[in-house]
């Protein structure tokens, strides 16, 4: 989906970084609210972000679109991990915003923890979905650039029969000029998280997490099979203050197939 197709988001705002990156950003959640900045996965922002919507109950979030998967260029200018946690840090900034939460959603979740731990002073507490990251040799995570586009879900869903649509948001695959645009747009999203998730995603985050003093939790889907809950015990050992919500009936897209659940977790994390 695009930004412009987002019903629920109450505003739609543009910002340029200092380095000249120009990004929109969802904003759920009224004015003085709180603030969480919440950074997306892969697949960007997907089914009305139902989870950002009921954070905004509580909180006022700022959603960004990475460059690459909206409208707005700038992708190129990112080129390794650090590039995309400068980046991540001067939307901060640009957004004006004063130790805000920290929300990440694997990708996402990887480039927020890393975030936190060059600067954990900077920001609030952090609530982190099935984060990327973290390695380990012995259960490698499922190379998604590895697959084709009908295994994704699979390995995504916990009910991937009931929840593929959310991936492509309800793209019309036998109309040939969406279906063009569908790739293209995939394509561009892979290409750019790919330089830090392939061909394998580590890029010795776990060297650093020791610096994480923030308030932590962990958010995880008992059916995930992309980075699967043993992930999170590896988690817990590099962060060992971090708390652990599980979410049943929910795989690595939890915040798309249990969003209440999910926004629950998230709320005690930030709250208490």
């Amino acid at each position: 989906m695009t930004v412009t197709d987002h019903a629920t988001a109450a505003a739609v705002r543009s910002i340029t970084t200092s380095r000249g990156i120009t990004s929109d950003v969802l904003v759920f959640g009224p004015d003085g609210a709180p603030p969480v900045v919440a950074f997306h996965g892969v697949g960007g922002h997907l089914g009305g972000e139902p989870t950002l919507a009921a954070l905004g109950d509580r909180f006022q979030v700022f959603a960004p679109v990475w460059p690459g998967f909206g409208p707005a260029g700038g992708e190129e200018l990112l080129e390794d991990m650090l590039d995309f946690t400068l980046h991540a840090a001067d939307v901060v900034v640009a957004l004006g915003l004063d130790r805000p939460h920290v929300y990440g959603h694997s990708f996402g979740g990887m480039v927020a923890a890393e975030m936190v731990a060059i600067s954990p002073a900077s920001y609030g507490s952090v609530a982190l979905v099935a984060p990327a990251g973290v390695w380990i040799d012995e259960e490698p995570i499922a190379d998604i650039y590895a697959m084709l586009p009908y295994e994704l879900p699979g390995y995504l869903f916990h009910d991937p029969e009931a929840d593929a649509a959310v991936l492509t948001g309800g793209v019309d695959f036998e109309d040939a000029d969406a279906l063009k645009a569908f790739m293209i747009a995939n394509s561009r999203r892979l290409g750019t998280a790919g330089k830090i998730l392939f061909p394998i995603p580590n890029r010795r985050l776990s060297k650093r997490l020791y610096r994480v003093t923030n308030p932590v939790t962990l958010v995880w889907g008992v059916s995930d099979r992309l980075i699967p809950p043993s992930y999170a015990e590896r988690w817990q050992q590099l962060v060992p203050h971090a708390d652990l919500a599980t979410i049943a009936d929910a795989g690595h897209m939890a915040p798309y197939e249990q969003p209440a659940a999910v926004a629950a977790a998230v709320t005690t994390a930030l709250t208490t």
